[in-house]
This record gives C-alpha cells, sequence and structure tokens, in this order.
C-alpha cells in the first residue's frame, strides 16, 4: 500500500488525496509538518518538500505534479487527464494557473511572519498581483462550465477546487468570492464530492522558525 507524507493545508497534497480518492486508491496519510525540524521529508525528497509518495519498495516519487502524472500511468481508470491533445492542454493550464497562485500564497505567508521591519511592500504587492490575476483567469476560464475542461471532472476541477479552498484557510481576508461567483458556485460543487469533503484543509502550526 502507498503512503502519503502530507500536511493539512497544503494544497498540493490535497491533490494527490483527491487523485487516490478519485482512482479508489488505498493508502495510508503520514501527516507532518514540513517545515519543523523533526520532519522526515528530506529522507525522500531532496528538496524538502511535501507530498510525497512513498512506494512498496520504499522508494519515493514526489512534486504533485509528477505524483499525479506517475498515478495516471499507474492507475489509468478512471482518467483524470483527457488523451485528447486539446483537452489535456487545457487541464495542465489550469495546474500551471493554480500551483502559481499557490505559490504566490505561499510567499505571501511566510513574507508576513518576518519581523515587520524586515518586510518588503514590493514583494508583496507583485505576489497578491499574481494571486488576484491567477483567480481571476481561472474564474474566467470555467465560466459557467459545470467542469473545468470537457464534460466531465478531472485534473482541472482538482486544480481549480485545491486553490480556491487553500486561499480560504491561509488567505480568509482575501475575498475572491465576491468578484467571481461563478467560481464560488463551482468550489461549493467541488466541495461537495466525497473526495473534497474527505481532505479538506485545516491549518497547522509551525513552531520552528522558517524566515
Amino acid at each position: 500500500m502507498y503512503k502519503l507524507i502530507s500536511a493539512t493545508p497544503s494544497p498540493y497534497a490535497r491533490k494527490v488525496r483527491i487523485a487516490l480518492a478519485e482512482k479508489s486508491v488505498p493508502f495510508e496519510l503520514i501527516t507532518e509538518v514540513p517545515w519543523d525540524s523533526a520532519t522526515s521529508t528530506p529522507r525522500y525528497n531532496p528538496l524538502e518538500k511535501l507530498p510525497i509518495l512513498l512506494l512498496e519498495d520504499g522508494t519515493s516519487v514526489y512534486e504533485s505534479s509528477y505524483i499525479l502524472e506517475y498515478l495516471e500511468v499507474m492507475h489509468p481508470s478512471p482518467a483524470l487527464v483527457s488523451a485528447e491533445g486539446v483537452e489535456r492542454l487545457a487541464a495542465r493550464k489550469f495546474e500551471v494557473l493554480c500551483d502559481g497562485v499557490c505559490d504566490a500564497m505561499l510567499l505571501t505567508f511566510f513574507e508576513r511572519r518576518r519581523p515587520a521591519e524586515c518586510r518588503s511592500p514590493q514583494w508583496s504587492a507583485r505576489q497578491q498581483r499574481k494571486i488576484e490575476g491567477g483567480v481571476r483567469e481561472i474564474a474566467r476560464l470555467i465560466g459557467e462550465r459545470e467542469f473545468a475542461v470537457g464534460d466531465r471532472f478531472g485534473l482541472g476541477d482538482i486544480a481549480a477546487g485545491t486553490v480556491v479552498a487553500y486561499l480560504s484557510v491561509r488567505y480568509p481576508e482575501f475575498d475572491w468570492r465576491t468578484p467571481h461567483p461563478n467560481l464560488a458556485a463551482f468550489s461549493d460543487r467541488m466541495e461537495r464530492r466525497a473526495s473534497f469533503a474527505s481532505s479538506r484543509p485545516v491549518p497547522q502550526t509551525i513552531t520552528d522558525a522558517v524566515v
């Protein structure tokens, strides 16, 4: 059985948890705070990042996009990425956008942990533009469709659904719902799926100094 090293608020890890659930692949969930010194991440990922999928032979697969690709190859049914070229590229575009928003939010989160006199308003403003621009584009691409890409659930839905839920947890003062009601409705639909409901993000406390 697989083991997945995850952090409770991580949208990257949540994407993998959702994919495993949608494919009905059993796994053991191991929850860690990757920023604390007690984490086991360096043992399995030289980049010291989560999520990490541990295989039965003791080897590991890491980085969410690569893990998702691994799962598509090893557990192809149900497919979460279309074999059709245009739809496949559209799904990957959602993944790029959503990972970019998550990256900007993570940079913002840690910038706010610095002493006030060490923070950069210019840096924070740049990350804010990326968050707002990314969310705006995600909302535009989804429009009024039921699913992000094509006519069935897939990678685009996983990416878009996890990023907005992450914003609601780590950046609750950022109101993305009011200007993007279509995205809010989409998020609500996704959160009603069993795979989303069983993996809702929860904040963690980081005890070690990381900035």
